[in-house]
């Protein structure tokens, strides 16, 4: 429950601000606007104002700890502090004061009742808070009507049923209202799920007061009774109620929009992202309206289009980066991620560079980035960064033990493990940290009783569930290791590793069309991957469809197929088809990516070039079966055009290898010399001067 998380396990991480020179509540008409697919970084014409978003970012950690949304408290907090130091005094201070005056109405709003209900509220006591914001039940009439006029709305919540909200409520106590009875729906669903073994029972369950909820805040949005927080709690409804077949039925689809998110009902209710970008516009740091509204976005392309377009009043606002970042990031676009990560860490002041110089979120979303672009030594070192600033906190650290594992560092990991464990270890994060640690010592029962333990904490950690899918392909329990990446895809489906774990499962029951269709999903997610692209061609080899499979690996090679397959498998291929020229490209190629790979895990670097680089590249490359098989191959290769030095070279490597090339190899550099002998001359000293340009 993504959006429901964001205020349940994330404390309805609400972030807000009102900027003066974005805020929609005073010159909103002359601001400009980024392009609509966010080409540019910076925004143009408005410089962001350092104190002022101070100020602002100030008044909203207030105000969201009044609205009880403490995680989003403390993500305002954190951006509060990483602003970068004041630049100078003075200077006008009526921006200040306009925003001053649009945050009081947040600070001043209330009364006594709904002071009591918020303290109730901060306890975990949510059905109650809501009780004590509902009419008294003894105001009913024998009718089943109130004294007031108004009739019962029915609930499903059977004897704890929550009677309409009072008429003296401000929209403080509305939103309250709303909010803890939501809260007390989420938690009843979440007790019903435990409940439960079915998944597709557990999948089906739905919070029951979101019918009431969407009743009563249909009202209150028609008499102009919500502010943005409840204009945001209002979205939220309606995006929970378009995930549940058994509700969608009241949401009628009446937009011009083909979109199934854009809906409207009796054509003057919007859909959830019109109402969550309503309450965006209103208050600017609104966080988790930001995350909820990403949500949608990020699930339908065209709810992004209609979304950016609603927005371009406020799309040079920093906040609007935030959410752009966010979206950039879940879309698996890590590089345009970074531009906007970093035009927020600099700021767009040509003359005064530097704004949120010291945020550890946009610190972490760096470290996210490059390890989702497979730079685990960049992304590392981010992490690094991150564990000096704030040693206490574990937020990312999950993927931070993602990069040790792979790198094989396991006594990094294990620190980073008992560190973990000793700071909470009841926290999800610790639990996937725990389990990587168990499985780098391929005690892979361990790490699925931990990655268990996290998807109990939270079932919706996508995270945990393709790691334990990782850890059942381990212990070769393919059923398990099924359920497990599509539980992963079922949270999001843009979730690539789900899918490529969903491949290899089928590709090792043999099932290569099944495999080569979820390869195909990762591929579409992850275009600039290569071992998308290598599995595929993997899956079509299989299949006896050589021409397609040559196609994806020259896109695995276009794609910088660090690891070598896609080059050795098109230089087999490229035997097969009497191709001897392109094959040694190919095998050259290889041994080129694994001696690269070597000076880059020894913190070196090749200063040779051309055919001393080849020669360099034969003497030094480490040799495995597939070297070998190359080695062996461009022996025979260098032999045929008459280059016996290099083809006596790659004979050399091979006596040092165990396996059958080793004797085939010595059988060749007898026969070179024996051609040598005959011609009664001293090896061709001609080099080949080959620059490595692969170009299948």
């Amino acid at each position: 429950m993504d959006a429901s998380s964001n205020m349940t396990a994330s404390g309805m991480s609400m972030s807000m601000d009102t900027t003066n020179d974005q805020s929609l509540c005073t010159h909103s008409n002359n601001l400009p606007s980024t392009p609509q697919r966010f080409s540019t970084v910076k925004a143009s014409g408005v410089v962001w104002n350092l104190e002022e978003a101070r100020s602002n970012l100030r008044n909203a950690t207030q105000i969201l700890s009044k609205y009880g949304l403490k995680l989003a408290s403390k993500w305002t907090a954190e951006q509060l502090n990483s602003l970068a130091p004041p630049r100078q005094q003075g200077g006008s201070s009526s921006s200040n004061v306009a925003s001053s005056d649009l945050h009081s109405t947040f600070l001043k709003s209330g009364n006594d009742l709904e002071y009591y209900a918020k303290s109730v509220m901060d306890i975990g006591d949510y059905h109650r808070a809501a009780f004590i914001l509902s009419m008294n039940p003894y105001d009913y009439n024998g009718a089943g009507t109130l004294a007031t006029g108004k009739k019962r709305i029915g609930t499903n919540s059977g004897d704890l049923m929550i009677h309409p909200p009072r008429d003296s409520l401000t929209s403080y106590g509305l939103y309250l209202r709303a909010y803890s009875l939501y809260m007390a729906g989420e938690r009843r669903k979440e007790e019903e799920v435990l409940e439960l073994r079915d998944p597709l029972e557990r999948t089906a369950m739905r919070n029951r007061n979101l019918q009431q909820l969407f009743n009563e805040l249909q009202d209150s949005h028609r008499k102009s009774h919500l502010d943005a927080f409840g204009m945001y709690i209002y979205g939220v409804v309606l995006k929970e109620m378009e995930k549940s077949p058994a509700l969608k039925h009241t949401l009628s689809t009446s937009s011009s929009s083909n979109s199934p998110r854009s809906t409207i009902v009796n054509s003057n209710i919007p859909a959830a992202h019109i109402m969550l970008a309503k309450s965006v516009m209103a208050f600017q740091y609104n966080w988790s309206a930001w995350l909820d509204l990403a949500e949608l976005c990020i699930a339908d392309p065209v709810v992004e289009q209609e979304v950016e377009y609603l927005l371009k009043p406020i799309s040079s606002h920093w906040m609007y980066h935030f959410f752009r970042n966010h979206v950039l990031m879940e879309n698996q676009k890590e590089k345009e991620a970074i531009m906007v990560i970093e035009s927020l860490i600099d700021g767009n002041d040509e003359f005064y560079p530097g704004f949120f110089v010291s945020s550890n979120y946009l610190l972490s979303q760096l470290a996210v980035a490059y390890y989702e672009m497979r730079d685990f030594d960049t992304a590392q070192e981010y992490f690094q960064l991150l564990e000096e600033r704030d040693p206490q906190s574990l937020d990312q650290m999950d993927v931070y033990s993602n990069i040790l594992f792979v790198k094989g560092d396991k006594v990094a990991l294990s620190v980073l493990a008992h560190r973990a464990m000793k700071l909470d270890k009841y926290r999800v994060e610790t639990c996937c940290i725990v389990g990587n640690y168990y499985s780098s010592k391929s005690q892979h029962q361990k790490a699925v009783q931990y990655f268990q333990r996290a998807l109990k904490l939270d079932r919706n950690y996508r995270n945990a569930w393709t790691l334990m899918g990782h850890e059942y392909m381990e212990m070769q329990n393919t059923a398990a290791a099924i359920e497990a990446y599509r539980r992963a895809v079922d949270i999001n489906s843009k979730d690539y590793k789900a899918w490529y774990g969903l491949g290899q499962t089928y590709e090792i029951m043999n099932m290569p069309l099944y495999a080569l269709f979820y390869f195909k999903k990762g591929a579409e997610l992850k275009p600039h991957d290569a071992r998308m692209w290598c599995a595929m061609g993997e899956c079509y080899l299989s299949l006896e469809r050589n021409g397609d499979a040559i196609k994806c690996f020259e896109r695995a090679v276009a794609n910088n197929d660090v690891e070598g397959v896609a080059t050795m498998q098109l230089a087999k291929l490229c035997v097969e088809d009497g191709d001897d020229e392109k094959a040694a490209r190919c095998y050259l190629r290889h041994l080129e990516l694994r001696y690269q790979a070597q000076l880059a895990f020894s913190k070196t670097g090749a200063s040779t070039e051309g055919a001393k680089l080849v020669q360099t590249i034969i003497s030094s490359v480490n040799v495995d079966e597939p070297e070998a098989k190359g080695l062996l191959f461009l022996a025979y290769y260098y032999r045929d055009h008459g280059e016996y030095d290099m083809a006596t070279r790659c004979c050399s490597r091979l006596l040092d290898y165990p396996g059958p090339e080793k004797e085939d190899g010595k059988a060749l550099q007898r026969e070179i010399r024996s051609i040598v002998d005959r011609k009664g001359s001293a090896i061709d000293s001609t080099r080949r001067d080959d620059t490595f340009e692969f170009s299948p």
